[in-house]
């Protein structure tokens, strides 16, 4: 394990020597961040209604103490969309999706010799074909847990009000009890981490793949589960840095 943890630290220094133009990056990078981004919104917002309403109806269905306002219940969404359920469980989908797909293509690239060829042409080709994926989807990836959160929201106010368990009212005030800014931050640096997370493991898997078709879709699992091994490993590093301040 310290020997894969080295290899990754080295695979991650190797992309920034010997780099290509910005002209070049950009034009990757935008590519990439399409290809990422507008991909994973589909998935990102049947994920992220479900939850919410999920959510929303269960932590109803536990309120039945007659003192709590019920309002409270819309503030216990907020609180969990923004602080866990939007970046973390979507990064999971994230990375089952996103990351399998970033180590596959690696990884056949690999096992077709198409990266030794750009090699041979003098170009840095870890730093050519993956820090384009990591930058977007660093970018893009905190664009979709915002779209995320509100798209909880969104479901916890459908799930709510077409039952009865709060008025379309009582859930706004809810959703403005005691807002605390703060969260709003603590969810975008965690979704920073997290995409560069899964982006860099799922290239480092697929990069290092050797073999046939058969290691590819190795490569490919074994991107996934590592990728949300190390975010559920952040998220409660974060958790302890960045709440506990």
């Amino acid at each position: 394990m310290v020997k894969s943890i080295g290899k990754y630290i080295l695979f991650l220094g190797s992309l920034f020597v010997n780099r290509e133009s910005f002209k070049t990056y950009f034009n990757l990078v935008i590519y990439e961040c399409v290809a990422i981004g507008i991909s994973s919104i589909m998935i990102v917002s049947l994920v992220s209604i479900f939850i919410g309403a999920v959510t929303a109806i269960q932590t109803a269905y536990n309120m039945t103490y007659p003192f709590v306002p019920r309002d409270i219940i819309a503030y216990i969404v907020r609180e969990m969309e923004l602080l866990e359920l939007a970046p973390t469980f979507t990064a999971i989908v994230f990375a089952g999706k996103v990351g399998s797909n970033i180590a596959s293509e690696l990884g056949t690239m690999r096992i077709t010799e198409q990266i030794d060829a750009i090699d041979v042409m003098g170009i840095n080709s870890s730093s050519y074909l993956v820090l384009p994926k990591i930058i977007a989807t660093t970018i893009t990836y905190p664009l979709l847990v915002i779209f995320a959160i509100a798209l909880g929201l969104f479901g916890g106010y459908l799930s709510t009000t077409l039952t009865g368990e709060l008025t379309p009212v009582e859930y706004i005030n809810g959703i403005r009890l005691d807002f605390a800014p703060y969260n709003i931050y603590f969810a975008l640096i965690k979704s920073v981490i997290f995409g560069f997370l899964i982006s860099s493991i799922s290239a480092f898997k697929g990069y290092f793949t050797y073999g046939g078709a058969l290691e590819v879709g190795k490569a490919s699992t074994s991107a996934v589960t590592n990728s949300c091994i190390a975010v559920l490993c952040a998220d409660y590093l974060l958790a302890q840095l960045l709440l506990n301040l």
